[in-house]
């Protein structure tokens, strides 16, 4: 009959293990209707593997917790890698091999856990006691007495007095109204994943407290700690842009346990809503909160929502100016911290030697190395000083190339001695200044790196990208460099990367080389599954995930984001003293106006003037800037009675704009060029207009509204002006240099031959 019993309740227990063994597989269940009161600490433990249900969403929070159970649950939060493992030595009479919880049950008591009863056997069956559950939390973590006030008419005398009191004055467990805490009641499950969600929790807390990161990783799961290495963006849900924490997005925080997003144009609306939208997000991410990052370099590269829209780095390259440098970027700290928004992808540290660079440009402060260096660091320097991580790019540096690594693989052949004077050099002097984050580039690097893989498009042999490249992040960057920082990788989302590797093995080879943060993962559940995997089989050392985890942990606490959050209303009350202040606008005219360059002038210093009376024709590439410069000249200009008209300049349509202009008396020939090779440019139909404007001997000025290498291809041009962007504040500047109203003071940044 005993045998007959056994085997019946090990096939009962066998098929509750069978649904145990999947612990996080179902964390929502649909019977705490009447334990709502525990709702919050069943889900947390489930979510992290720890407690399970009976399958179908069924958890029975009231029925008590049985020895065997609660061992079960311990093990699994505490013990987790020697369940992988052979298990052997218990000597219960009651728990033979065959026990489904036989394993459980023997880690326990290996490792003083728990422990059985003097007449041999372990009763696993039988439910646990509030003393036992005392018993088993203080054993399991390593708690001091705290200052709560915790006295019980019933414990005093108790075999478990110490733990119990342990535990209730540190605030962990409660007794009840008549000042008993009843240390024989059995506990319920959900009494019991409650206990253990508040001690977990607090243990958690005071190595946040304590900066004791070895402590906190070790009540992490490996999800936390490879969540904490993922910055997915959050664009676009269900065809909707994502404006606001939806339950997608809830979904993808906890299930991922996600350490951070990146927010891009489509997120934003205005400022009001990314300050309650960051806000939200963060109530969503628990105790470890998010680092939200955004690019916002200024110039072309903006994404703060009437904010301070600054003319750019290549203006601030015209300038020259450190302080003028730090000032844009601490004003830009400014702005995103009251966006709560604290890590910024700036400066670029490329020095863009290239002008048939595709992607780089404006977007650099110049061509030459120390100037690239010496602004990098004042902006790092700002940023710092308003709260806000400046995440340096792109390392080793993608000013020298003519592909765009959001379409394909730049290759960069130049030797080691070139890469050390000059794309390194910035980085180099950044790293030695402190910086705190720096993005890899999907650039390869034949002189560091000539190992080639095999391309998923083609199957011909390709390059691997410093992104990839252990030589390059941790030969290099780390080794020799010495830098100690986070490394984040370039979005995975760019065809470099995702063209010809396949996102899972190069999330994987991404960290193993030395990455610490993957940035936009076109599929992040499935990114977050390889790096669990990978850590699983061995093919990343935990180690390696640790160190990571642990950088990511310092920059958070570094920066504040484990301080406690003001409300949303006094962050939203914030935001007019600091968003597009006065403060700010001033600095970004004063910016704009001391880039304006002279590029070509008939008399060497001064281009062409407008003067009072004039018709002035206005020819751009596109009808809305050639709509702003005509607004802007109008309103600096009201008193000089211009007359003035637009023309859109199509490709071969050169002729046609000659006849539209031919009566006036000022030509503004407005060009833009960027995001396109500068030798591949429609450049003829300038050269046209430019010739037969010098025939007539009219009056004009070439304005080039981005990079600025227009008289690389454009010959005989007598008056040019250069503002490295076509925002409203580079613009206006120009207009006032033409005017005779502001001098061009700015000096050309990059090298023309």
């Amino acid at each position: 009959m005993f045998v007959k019993c056994m085997t019946l309740l090990s096939t009962i227990l066998g098929s509750m293990l069978l649904w145990a063994g999947n612990a996080g597989a179902e964390s929502r269940f649909t019977d705490l209707q009447y334990s709502k009161w525990a709702e919050d600490g069943i889900q947390y433990m489930a979510e992290r593997g720890t407690v399970a249900g009976y399958g179908n969403g069924i958890f029975q929070p009231e029925k008590s917790v049985t020895r065997a159970q609660a061992v079960t649950f311990m093990v699994r939060e505490l013990y987790p890698e020697e369940l992988q493992q052979p298990v052997q030595g218990g000597n219960y009479s009651d728990v033979p091999t065959t026990h489904p919880f036989y394993r459980e049950i023997t880690i326990a008591a290996k490792n003083g856990l728990a422990s059985g009863f003097p007449d041999g056997t372990f009763r696993p069956n039988a439910p646990i006691s509030r003393a036992e559950t005392a018993a088993f939390l203080t054993r399991s973590y390593p708690l001091v007495e705290g200052k709560q006030p915790a006295s019980w008419t019933d414990t005093e005398s108790h075999w478990a007095a110490a733990p119990i009191l342990m535990l209730s004055s540190n605030g962990l467990v409660g007794g009840y109204a008549d000042g008993t805490y009843r240390p024989n009641r059995s506990v319920t499950r959900a009494e019991y994943a409650v206990f253990m969600s508040r001690v977990i929790r607090f243990e958690r807390e005071q190595a946040i407290q304590a900066q004791d990161w070895d402590k906190l990783i070790s009540y992490m799961t490996l999800s936390e700690q490879v969540g904490q290495m993922l910055m997915p963006d959050i664009r676009q849900w269900n065809g909707k842009v994502t404006t606001t924490v939806h339950e997608g997005l809830k979904r993808n925080i906890h299930d991922q346990d996600l350490g951070g997003l990146i927010l891009f144009d489509k997120n934003i609306v205005d400022a009001r809503q990314v300050a309650t939208f960051t806000h939200d997000l963060q109530a969503e991410a628990g105790d470890i909160p998010l680092f939200l990052g955004i690019d916002q370099e200024g110039g072309v590269i903006k994404r703060i929502p009437g904010g301070t829209n600054l003319p750019g780095q290549m203006a601030l390259g015209a300038t020259g100016s450190t302080a003028l440098a730090e000032s844009a970027a601490q004003l830009t700290g400014e702005e995103l911290k009251a966006l709560g928004i604290q890590v910024n992808f700036a400066p670029v540290l490329d020095i863009n030697s290239n002008p048939d660079n595709p992607i780089i440009g404006i977007r650099s402060f110049g061509s030459n190395a120390d100037l690239v260096s010496r602004l990098g660091l004042a902006m790092i320097k700002g940023l710092r000083e308003s709260g806000v991580i400046a995440a340096v790019k792109h390392f080793p540096g993608h000013g020298d190339t003519a592909i765009d690594s959001h379409l394909g693989m730049p290759v960069l052949t130049h030797p080691r001695e070139r890469l050390n004077t000059v794309e390194l050099k910035p980085f180099r002097d950044a790293i030695n200044n402190g910086v705190d984050m720096i993005m890899t580039a999907h650039i390869a690097f034949p002189a560091i790196d000539n190992e080639q893989m095999t391309s998923l498009k083609d199957g011909q042999k390709v390059p691997v990208p410093a992104t990839l490249s252990k030589k390059v992040l941790t030969g290099l960057l780390r080794d020799e460099l010495g830098y100690d920082g986070l490394i984040i990788s370039d979005a995975f989302t760019m065809k470099a990367i995702a063209e010809h590797f396949g996102e899972n093995k190069a999330v994987e080879r991404a960290v193993s080389a030395g990455v610490d943060i993957i940035l936009m993962p076109k599929d992040s559940a499935a990114a977050h599954q390889t790096l669990v995997n990978a850590v699983m089989k061995g093919t990343i050392p935990k180690e390696t995930i640790q160190a990571s985890v642990t950088r990511i942990l310092e920059a958070k606490f570094q920066y504040g984001l484990f301080e406690r959050s003001p409300s949303l209303s006094v962050k939203l009350a914030e935001l007019n003293r600091v968003i597009g202040s006065s403060q700010h606008r001033t600095v970004e005219r004063e910016i704009a106006e001391q880039a304006v360059t002279v590029l070509a002038s008939r008399e060497g210093k001064r281009v062409d003037s407008i003067n009072k009376g004039d018709q002035v024709a206005i020819v751009a590439a596109d009808e809305q800037q050639a709509q702003q410069l005509e607004r802007q000249l109008q309103q600096s200009a009201s008193n000089l009675s211009l007359q003035t008209s637009i023309f859109v300049m199509r490709q071969g349509n050169s002729k046609e704009t000659l006849q539209a202009i031919a009566k006036a008396d000022y030509v503004i020939l407005a060009s833009y060029q960027f995001r396109n090779v500068a030798s591949e440019f429609g450049w003829n139909d300038y050269q046209v207009l430019i010739d037969e404007m010098n025939r007539r001997s009219q009056r004009y000025t070439l304005l080039s509204l981005g990079n600025p290498y227009e008289t690389i291809y454009l010959q005989n041009a007598r008056s040019a002006l250069a503002v490295y962007g076509k925002q409203e504040p580079n613009t206006l500047a120009g207009i006032k240099v033409l005017l005779g109203q502001l001098e061009a003071g700015g000096k050309l940044p990059v090298k023309i031959d």
